[in-house]
């Protein structure tokens, strides 16, 4: 039993949308159990869950489980047989983006194709997140096959933003956003090959980091692009995002653990900040504008230095980033036995694409690998004489379109709104970059807006301090409202 207050004595609500700092602290004081902790969570999914269609799967058995364990461990006396406190992650409830592998439980990729797979083995990441001791409450909703950005699924439902429940979470890890920004997880780990991580943490309020080339392994999850896949943590703040990664996180011999975030923070604010002068700005959103205006303003005042900067070849990277995309994502599926032989089974957007993947010629494909490897050279070049830290730029040029809303106006032009989401991030997968989505206000109708810093390669540290630094002087205290979603 523990000696301290039960959860009757703090407000469900406060608790089921606490940062993993707050309930490390509170376990380590013994003021909370991770059992207690569990059980809220997967009543609120239980609850919430039926109307906002996050999960697809919900671990109940494993996770009490894995939270009895945990709470042995850290419960038992110092010095004691079985005492053993595995760091910030220790009991704390998360979810997985129903991509990456689980052992003993389905992975579905969101696609009827896989709807019966129950993987042998977790994937890589999976397995370092449970060392660390963390707790699967379930699979989180997404595009099918990942291959999409609204998660409007045509097999397993569409997942529904918890700020306006008739509009989309973004895409593909939809689910795993829509899950944290209602309080139905502390923490998830999503994919990202165009903005998927980003895209939906922008939507939906939260933060959301896509790690540089080579920084966590995909090992273990259903790929979509070989070359633009990449694998990262959706969270409430900076300092949740950084302790999600740190346990996957593959850093070279004299790089500091992510967990330093605060400590490298604290001493200095003086950021050097590239604005680029073409692309990014040129197709926004009055409202979004508004919101990324004042962020850069309130970084200024805090001391970061912002100057324009120019990138070059930025107007190349959508139709290198689709064809390398378009291709790579068709000869998995064909390499797999699934495409064309189970077409019908696919749901018409990525059936598709996947269509279209078989039209792009061999010298199309190299030549777009031909493209990327230039605007990594010179993205990096202008990085280096600009002397910029990072770039700010806004994440998604609009907020959460309705559900099934095909275009989007932005003043008296209407444009695809999946053109208009992938916009502003697929220049970073093309990079191989890292990128991170954090919280910067909202629309006048009260939407989540998102801003976005992209870094050099092994600039994730970097990048998280500086969106730390500006959640310091903006904190986000609004939540959305879903009373109705339990209606």
């Amino acid at each position: 039993m523990l000696n301290s207050f039960s959860l009757s004595q703090m407000q469900d609500t406060d608790l089921a949308f606490a940062s993993i700092e707050e309930i490390a602290r509170l376990y380590r004081k013994r003021k909370l159990s991770p059992v207690e902790l569990t059980k809220l969570m997967l009543a609120r999914i239980e609850q919430l869950n039926p109307k906002l269609n996050a999960y697809i799967t919900v671990t109940n058995e494993l996770a009490l489980a894995q939270a009895k364990q945990a709470e042995a461990e850290l419960f038992a006396s110092r010095g004691r047989k079985g005492h053993r406190d595995r760091g910030p992650l220790h009991g704390l409830p998360i979810s997985l983006k129903d991509n990456i592998y689980t052992a003993g439980t389905c992975t579905t990729a969101g696609s009827k194709i896989l709807k019966d797979l129950i993987p042998q083995l977790d994937a890589g990441i999976w397995a370092k997140l449970r060392e660390a001791g963390a707790i699967l409450l379930g699979k989180t909703n997404l595009h099918e096959f990942a291959y999409g950005v609204t998660t409007n699924n045509p097999h397993y439902g569409p997942t529904r933003n918890p700020w306006d429940l008739s509009r989309i979470p973004g895409g593909s890890s939809g689910g795993s956003a829509a899950a944290l920004a209602a309080g139905l997880c502390y923490g998830s780990i999503g994919t990202d090959t165009g903005g998927s991580i980003r895209i939906p943490a922008s939507l939906c309020g939260i933060v959301g980091l896509k790690p540089g080339i080579g920084r966590v392994s995909a090992e273990g999850v259903v790929p979509l692009s070989s070359h633009l896949d990449f694998v990262g943590p959706l969270a409430r703040t900076a300092v949740d995002a950084a302790v999600l990664l740190d346990p996957i996180f593959v850093r070279g011999k004299a790089e500091p653990s992510l967990s330093s975030i605060q400590r490298f923070s604290k001493r200095t604010n003086k950021f050097r900040l590239g604005l680029p002068k073409e692309f990014f700005l040129d197709l926004v959103s009055d409202d979004v504008s508004v919101a990324f205006h004042e962020a850069v303003r309130s970084l200024q005042k805090d001391g970061a230095r912002v100057k324009e900067v120019s990138i070059p070849l930025l107007s190349e990277t959508e139709e290198a980033g689709n064809h390398i995309a378009w291709v790579e994502a068709t000869h998995y599926h064909q390499r797999s036995g699934w495409f064309p032989a189970h077409a019908a089974d696919y749901g018409e957007d990525v059936r598709t694409r996947l269509e279209m993947g078989t039209k792009i010629s061999a010298t199309d494909y190299l030549r777009a690998l031909d493209s990327r490897d230039k605007f990594i050279q010179q993205f990096h070049l202008a990085m280096t004489d600009a002397e910029v830290d990072a770039l700010i730029v806004p994440t998604t040029p609009i907020a959460a379109p309705l559900i099934g809303e095909e275009s989007s106006p932005i003043g008296k032009t209407n444009h695809p709104t999946r053109a208009l989401l992938l916009r502003l991030n697929r220049p970073a997968n093309l990079a191989g970059i890292p990128a991170i989505s954090a919280p910067c206000g909202f629309t006048s109708s009260g939407l989540p807006v998102g801003l976005q810093l992209i870094g050099a390669v092994t600039d994730e540290l970097l990048l998280l301090r500086i969106a730390h630094r500006f959640e310091e002087s903006n904190p986000q205290r609004k939540r959305p409202s879903i009373a109705n979603l339990s209606a």
